[in-house]
């Protein structure tokens, strides 16, 4: 009963193959592509993968994206299958104002992270950082409810932003310090802290809100970037949304 989990971007679409549709199932196969390339799988890296029995995936990147993968789908007998937020799936309940219009990607990857969380210990509050082309900070408390979460622009959104609305500051990326003294390491340094600043600044109000001290988890193609950086101790993930994608569908369709 194999499982195809996809996770499409903003960027880059993640993919990875495996044995059983539950947490822990021995992973198969898993690749990357970006979106302007999508159109290459099914004769390229999915060509000689076994066959899916089940599918789960979550877009952010568009309707448009979605039905490119779709038809690269169409070298399987397996219907595509997506994830959106609801009230509540997977032991995680939403609290946004409007449950449907919580990003895919950011719902599917508290529950994932909840999950990882309460296979390692008791349940206690939580904070998940996802940092990619956007960065997401979000707050659980230790019930399981998703008190609600930061949206902030990642490093390379904000560098753009500064580049074309600064004059002068067409610049190499510098390296992040604490007292930066040239432009490309003042540039790479604010960017940085101010995302691990942001982060600070939910822990502080999960400790708060909750009267407990979070567990702290972070995810995304640039969570490695940030980690040196941060000022508490986190797990760094490798992808927090495959984690997802693995409980929702043992959830769905049982291994």
């Amino acid at each position: 009963m194999t499982f195809l989990a996809i996770d499409i971007g903003n960027t880059r679409l993640k993919w990875a193959l495996y044995e059983t549709p539950s947490p822990g199932a021995a992973l198969l196969a898993q690749g990357a592509e970006f979106l302007d390339h999508v159109d290459r799988l099914a004769e390229g890296a999915w060509a000689q993968l076994p066959l899916p029995t089940h599918m789960l995936g979550c877009v952010v990147a568009g309707d448009a994206i979605k039905r490119r993968v779709e038809e690269q789908m169409e070298l399987w007998d397996v219907s595509a299958q997506w994830v959106v937020a609801s009230a509540q799936e997977a032991g995680l309940v939403n609290g946004y104002d409007h449950p449907a219009r919580l990003g895919c990607d950011r719902w599917i990857a508290m529950i994932g992270a909840r999950q990882r969380l309460l296979a390692h210990g008791p349940a206690r509050p939580l904070v998940v950082v996802m940092v990619g082309t956007a960065v997401t900070v979000e707050a659980i408390d230790a019930e399981g409810h998703f008190l609600g979460g930061f949206i902030l622009p990642g490093h390379g959104i904000m560098l753009r932003a500064l580049e074309s609305g600064t004059a002068g500051l067409h610049v190499p990326t510098g390296e992040v310090c604490m007292f930066p003294t040239n432009t490309s390491d003042a540039l790479t340094s604010g960017g940085t802290f101010a995302i691990a600043g942001a982060v600070e600044r939910m822990v502080q109000h999960v400790i708060q809100h909750c009267g407990a001290e979070p567990a702290c988890m972070m995810t995304g193609g640039a969570g490695w970037k940030m980690a040196p950086s941060m000022g508490r101790s986190f797990e760094l993930v490798d992808n927090l949304i495959f984690d997802g994608l693995l409980e929702i569908a043992a959830r769905r369709f049982g291994a």
